[in-house]
């Protein structure tokens, strides 16, 4: 837990940390959970700009999502669905399968502002059905180098017994 908790926090005066991969992934975060003391609940604050998304269509097997937008605009990927959102927009992303993956889009001419909130599991498996991968993930409240983080696709299925000695 955070040695100093900070029961306010003005998501204006946040440093953000900025992310960008390729052409369609920016944003530009800050997390909100440790500094608030949360144990349970993931939680964070982005700014997306215009045209780019945080993170490829999605799902999460074990934690639960939700999503409110503060401002911009943008198109929420939802299983086979879009979805046009504003201000004022909550967005459910219930733990599950495939028809449950999500994205939101910033379709709009200014950063795209919005609260992440979360279910905050010890461990946690990522489907990607757009690319067909998965992320296993565990130990996620220790630092990156002491982590568990696999990203793989089905299609390099290994038989349980292979490798082991006998």
């Amino acid at each position: 837990m955070a040695e100093h908790i900070e029961p306010v926090i003005d998501v204006t005066q946040l440093p953000l940390d900025p992310f960008a991969e390729d052409s369609l992934y920016a944003s530009a975060d800050a997390g909100l959970s440790e500094r608030g003391g949360l144990t349970q609940i993931g939680a964070a604050y982005s700014e997306v700009p215009p045209g780019k998304t945080g993170c490829p269509l999605h799902v999460h097997h074990i934690e639960d999502e939700m999503f409110y937008v503060i401002a911009g605009t943008g198109q929420y990927r939802f299983g086979d669905k879009t979805y046009a959102v504003g201000p004022g927009c909550v967005l459910c992303a219930p733990r599950g399968g495939a028809e449950f993956a999500h994205q939101l889009i910033n379709t709009g001419s200014e950063a795209l502002k919005y609260l992440s909130i979360s279910s905050k599991a010890e461990a946690d498996i990522c489907e990607y059905p757009d690319s067909k991968k998965f992320q296993v993930m565990s130990r996620r409240d220790l630092p990156a180098d002491q982590r568990f983080r696999f990203i793989g696709r089905m299609s390099a299925h290994l038989d349980y017994y292979d490798g082991e000695a006998g």
